[in-house]
């Protein structure tokens, strides 16, 4: 129930018999006008809750619990008992304060109350009191209430401070930060884990992304926190700085709102850079360096896009990616995971691996591996090499070990080379290095083995069908069913008109044999489903032998001048197991340069040509 002297009271303040409420739609400056007005009437507030009372007017400290509707036809926020009037008598036993660098210092002390016709009499300050003396005095924030509150109610003496100034909190201007770790060069050593340092490679030469990465994010500016003076003077914060991310978007990027907040995206797979002048972020599809690939430069590469070098790759050194172009000399190892590798210069020393695509080296390979797991190496000059692939094609090759699918080669001198088809235009030793080709044949013994499986099976068919052949001869050759099958043949072809005399005797025959003929049919049943099983039995048979003839013409040799010894021999291997090429390097060389037993001669001297190719019945 609302008190009748609410017609009295400023809007904002609502005064019932349960307490003293601020409006809950009142504005700050509205209450701020309607706790003053009371103030300046010579009034205060008893039972002042100054923690709702700050909140409300300032909105410092913590948050207050939402009113609770009730009844009420508006919700109101409770923050005192009961309005009361501030007496002169009381009024004068609050002193003076000191105001110093937005402190107030009060000292507390004994106070008497002035009484007429009567001595001074010790008294209490109040601490509601207290407040609202403070207000008549300018001090309208900041007072310490707990402090205030122990010592009043302890009764101590001395100068303490009872209400400060809150000095505003700047804000938090607009950055960007770095969304992905990978965004910057670092040369530092790579972090392999567990405490491990690769010293070989560097932690990210080049950096790059995927498509629709996040790699910078804008951290909104924040609003700082006002503060307040011991008046209740507003002191606002400085405004915080903004960024605009859209100036940093450069090629092959793009600025996007999502999930928290605004990014800059990759748009597409590539390498970034960025421009000093303008810091501006763009991503590539292409690396292009000109440093070469050193301990000094770059350290080992491990790359996911196309890279281009014009400078040498030194010795020992590692790129790792795909689509890799050298235009210098490589000492070190070049490894592709998919594309083509091309060496523009030689290769000395070093290697190149692709595990699907080519390799060419347009100068001098020395000395160096070559393995393509599913690709053509194509090399003008080969000298010392082991190379592997699916396909070679060399110029001119000297001491080197091949093996591969299929072996082209202009001038071969003191090879070893296995392949299922070879063919050379001029070969014959080198110094004290033989010419061995090896024509890799397929074990057929798979085949044969399921041959010799499926042969009992057509034998075991065709015999069931010719013991049920048997059986419905027997059968059929007894004279009362073959005279009824005679003459039920001619009546179905109408060569024999039955007269109605005649048709019950056919009926009555028909009758005296049918056992015999469901017999018959039965045996034909079976005959037939041998006669399936044995035609099912043969045609993979024939599947089978065809397989066997067509992975059997697949080998050929073909040499076109002999310039000294050349031994050709045969080299199995099983048709469907992992190809020889694809096998460590080590195993490649042992693999041509050791004979095994079980290989056949195919030719062994220096008169040519070879025109070898397996000898396939048909």
């Amino acid at each position: 129930m609302e008190s009748n002297a609410e017609g009295d009271l400023p809007p904002a303040l609502v005064q019932r018999d349960d307490g003293v409420y601020f409006k809950a739609d009142a504005t700050p400056l509205a209450c701020l006008t309607a706790v003053s007005q009371i103030f300046m009437s010579s009034a205060f507030f008893g039972g002042l809750d100054y923690a709702v009372f700050s909140k409300t007017l300032y909105n410092v400290g913590p948050d207050l619990q939402p009113p609770p509707q009730g009844d009420a036809p508006e919700p109101l926020l409770r923050f005192a008992d009961i309005i009361l009037p501030f007496h002169a008598a009381r009024r004068a036993l609050y002193k003076t304060v000191k105001v110093i660098n937005g402190e107030a210092e009060y000292y507390f002390e004994q106070v008497y109350m002035e009484l007429p016709d009567m001595m001074p009499q010790p008294a209490r300050l109040n601490f509601d009191e207290f407040v609202a003396d403070m207000w008549i005095k300018g001090i309208r924030f900041g007072i310490d209430a707990p402090v205030v509150r122990d010592i009043i109610g302890t009764g101590r003496l001395g100068r303490i401070v009872v209400a400060r100034r809150l000095k505003p909190v700047p804000g938090r201007d607009a950055t960007i930060v770095e969304v992905s770790q990978d965004i910057h060069r670092s040369n530092a050593p790579k972090d392999m884990g567990e405490g491990r340092l690769d010293l070989q490679t560097f932690q990210n030469r080049f950096p790059q992304v995927k498509p629709n990465v996040k790699l910078l994010r804008k951290v909104p500016r924040a609003a700082g926190v006002r503060g307040y003076e011991l008046s209740g003077l507003v002191l606002e914060p400085p405004v915080p700085k903004d960024v605009n991310l859209a100036s940093m978007a450069g090629q092959g990027t793009l600025v996007e709102q999502l999930r928290g907040g605004e990014f800059l995206v990759s748009a597409v797979e590539g390498y970034i850079s960025v421009d000093p002048a303008s810091k501006r972020l763009s991503i590539g599809p292409k690396i292009i360096s000109r440093e070469g690939v050193s301990l000094r430069t770059t350290g080992n590469l491990q790359l996911t896009a196309e890279y281009e070098e014009f400078g040498d790759v030194q010795e020992q050194r590692v790129v790792e990616g795909g689509n890799i172009t050298i235009h210098g000399n490589v000492f070190g190892n070049i490894a592709s995971r998919g594309g083509d590798i091309s060496l523009n210069k030689n290769l000395m020393g070093g290697s190149a691996t692709n595990v699907d695509g080519a390799i060419r080296v347009r100068g001098v390979a020395s000395g160096a591996v070559l393995q393509s797991r599913q690709g053509e190496i194509t090399l003008t000059r080969a000298e010392s090499c082991i190379i592997a692939a699916t396909r070679v094609v060399i110029g001119e090759a000297r001491n080197c070990e091949i093996l591969a699918d299929e072996v082209v080669i202009k001038v071969a001198e003191g090879c070893a080379i296995a392949a299922r088809k070879i063919e050379i235009q001029l070969a014959g030793p080198r110094k004290q290095s033989e010419m061995l080709l090896y024509a890799l044949v397929p074990d057929t013994s798979k085949y044969d083995k399921k041959i010799a499986e499926l042969q009992p099976r057509v034998a075991t068919a065709a015999r069931e069908a010719e013991m049920c052949k048997a059986e419905m001869d027997l059968i059929t050759g007894q004279a009362d069913v073959r005279k009824y099958l005679t003459l039920a043949t001619r009546v179905r072809k109408r060569e024999v008109t039955l007269t109605p005399e005649q048709l019950p005797l056919f009926q009555k025959m028909a009758e005296s044999v049918g056992p015999s003929l469901r017999q018959v049919a039965k045996i034909s049943l079976a005959m037939k489903a041998a006669q399936v099983r044995q035609a099912q039995a043969q045609e993979e048979v024939t599947q089978v032998q065809a397989q066997k003839k067509e992975m059997q013409r697949g080998s050929r040799c073909v040499v076109e001048l002999l310039t000294g010894d050349v031994l050709l021999r045969t080299m199995a291997f099983v048709p469907g197991e992992p190809p020889l090429y694809d096998r460590p390097a080590k195993d490649v060389k042992a693999k041509v340069r050791t004979a095994a037993p079980g290989m056949t001669v195919l030719h062994s001297g220096r008169f040519g040509p070879i025109r070898w190719a397996p000898q396939v019945e048909d």
